[in-house]
């Protein structure tokens, strides 16, 4: 499927202060079918924003048939630009990660898909993904009941608690009823969450991936759950991964990607009966 690119430049508000935030848009088009309609994704970048290896992805998921908007997330401090693959560029997009409020990151989604419900191309289905920070960000984006399909790459912070502003790593299994960070607001997810992490990502360690597990199938949440054996952290990035890129492994988790967004975003489910699904005990 083809696919036109653009940019739209949409305030937000947030702690007081307003800012503009870049969304970048990557659009399927059908020759000849000007009012073809398709779903929407919101797609939340790593630290350094979105950079080549993002808006590839982007591409990749736009050419199967969604309506994919990118956020530039550092509006808050700075222009749309990427941030650059080495240190100076990782110590400043890992600064500003913890530097933006909680407040910023849900006013973000929540323009983001805000913007994709105003496009007359648009069915009126979202779903999200990122990776890395971004995997957080599209799992938090859940919260919001209009988000009904997440697939989530290796999600920093969510078991620690350490996104935005924080006292330090929070580990704890106990639901804090005043915390206003993801793990503790998992029941607010309406959607379908699958969750993608590599056994050896060194950011979020065993420990971390199981209480991530435990408190989404607390919450009730409709979950997968996939970990590679031998995928590190950021294993989808095809440029300056430190020697992490896994072609074959990202292969796989984007058939992931396209089997829930297919069923849950391309599909029209209607409404769920609710009712307990009993699965029969057979051989």
């Amino acid at each position: 499927m083809l696919i036109k690119e653009s940019h739209a430049d949409v305030r937000t508000v947030a702690n007081g202060k307003e800012t503009d935030m870049r969304i970048f848009l990557f659009h399927p088009t059908i020759p000849g079918y000007p009012k073809a309609r398709f779903p929407g994704v919101v797609l939340f970048s790593e630290i350094y924003q979105v950079t080549g290896p993002v808006a590839r992805f982007a591409r990749q998921i736009a050419g199967q048939g969604y309506i994919v908007a990118a956020p530039s997330s550092y509006h808050d401090f700075t222009g749309p630009e990427p941030l650059a693959y080495d240190v100076p560029g990782t110590d400043q997009g890992n600064e500003w990660k913890v530097v933006k409020t909680l407040e910023s990151y849900d006013e973000d989604s929540y323009k983001t898909v805000d913007y994709l419900l105003s496009l007359p191309t648009c069915t009126g289905r979202i779903g999200t993904t990122g990776m890395c920070l971004g995997g957080h960000l599209a799992l938090r984006a859940s919260l919001d009941p209009r988000i009904t399909a997440c697939v989530s790459y290796f999600a920093t912070d969510v078991h620690s608690r350490t996104l935005g502003p924080n006292d330090g790593p929070n580990a704890s299994s106990t639901i804090e009823s005043t915390s206003n960070h993801t793990l503790d607001k998992l029941t607010n997810i309406k959607g379908e969450v699958a969750m993608i992490f590599g056994i050896k990502d060194t950011h979020v360690p065993d420990a971390g991936r199981d209480l991530i597990r435990l408190k989404l199938r607390e919450a009730g949440v409709c979950f997968s759950f996939h970990e590679f054996a031998w995928a590190q952290h950021a294993f989808i990035r095809d440029e300056l991964s430190k020697g992490r890129y896994d072609p074959a492994i990202t292969k796989a988790c984007f058939e992931v990607l396209l089997e829930l967004f297919g069923r849950v975003l391309k599909t029209d489910l209607g409404e769920a009966d609710g009712k307990k699904q009993e699965v029969e005990h057979v051989c």
